[in-house]
């Protein structure tokens, strides 16, 4: 997994003007966006050795595309606020300190919805596909398997990643199958009904590690999907997929 982030600058090719992210660790009642320009970290995580609270990761806000973010919104008719305070919590430093370790690309953070209704998020998504005519690169910071009884019964058990969960993978070739291989129409569709595939609810007991991906397929459009990692973590299969 540091290896596929380590070479995500590469994946992407042109430096972004900025990022987008969108983690599965930020909820609001109405989209919320970041407006600092200079956002601290949150350690939102505990039980961690003491050097995983003194993580540095600088990385600049971008009030103006804040801006832009918010116009786009209120373009599409969807209740928007902004947030000036608020830091990078740890699904968005660190899987970017790794792949942008300089933290010398703009970020700005979204908050997902705390309806968690999953077509309200690819219309979030839908809402911010011209930023990608912009230069801005649009991240969904979650995970496609995100049982933590399961993963952390794993990691207790000792897994050593050869036999992973059967559930996961259920769950991932569905992904694979809706996000790589249907049509935009029928992968919007099946995304709204995720709850009904294989081995949904073991892959997501709640799905807030989910929907990053849902914004993400909306701000895709037409284009289509391809997977650009798979991994066996603590015992269940995790992918990555990347649009355009």
């Amino acid at each position: 997994m540091a290896e596929y982030l380590r070479g995500m600058p590469d994946e992407v090719g042109s430096r972004p003007k900025a990022l987008v992210v969108i983690s599965g660790h930020w909820e609001e009642k109405v989209a919320t966006i970041q407006n600092n320009p200079a956002p601290p970290l949150l350690y939102d995580y505990y039980g961690f050795p003491p050097s995983t609270y003194q993580i540095s990761f600088p990385a600049p806000g971008a009030p103006e595309v804040s801006a832009r973010v918010a116009e786009l919104l209120g373009a599409a008719g969807i209740p928007y606020k902004y947030d000036n305070a608020r830091g990078f919590d740890h699904g968005v430093f660190i899987p970017l300190k790794v792949a942008f370790p300089l933290a010398d690309v703009p970020i700005v953070q979204l908050s997902l919805l705390a309806s968690m209704d999953p077509a309200k998020h690819i219309r979030l998504g839908q809402a911010l596909a011209p930023l990608r005519d912009e230069g801005v690169l649009i991240v969904g910071s979650g995970m496609t398997y995100h049982n933590m009884r399961t993963l952390m019964g794993n990691m207790r058990g000792g897994s050593n990643g050869h036999a992973p969960d059967a559930g996961s993978q259920r769950f991932d070739d569905w992904l694979e199958e809706v996000l790589t291989k249907e049509t935009p129409e029928v992968r919007i569709a099946a995304l709204t009904k995720w709850d009904r595939a294989p081995a949904a609810r073991d892959a997501h007991p709640r799905e807030e590690h989910l929907l990053p991906l849902h914004v993400v397929v909306g701000a895709a459009v037409n284009d289509p999907g391809r997977r650009t990692l798979k991994d066996v973590v603590m015992g269940a299969v995790e992918s990555a997929f990347r649009f355009g």
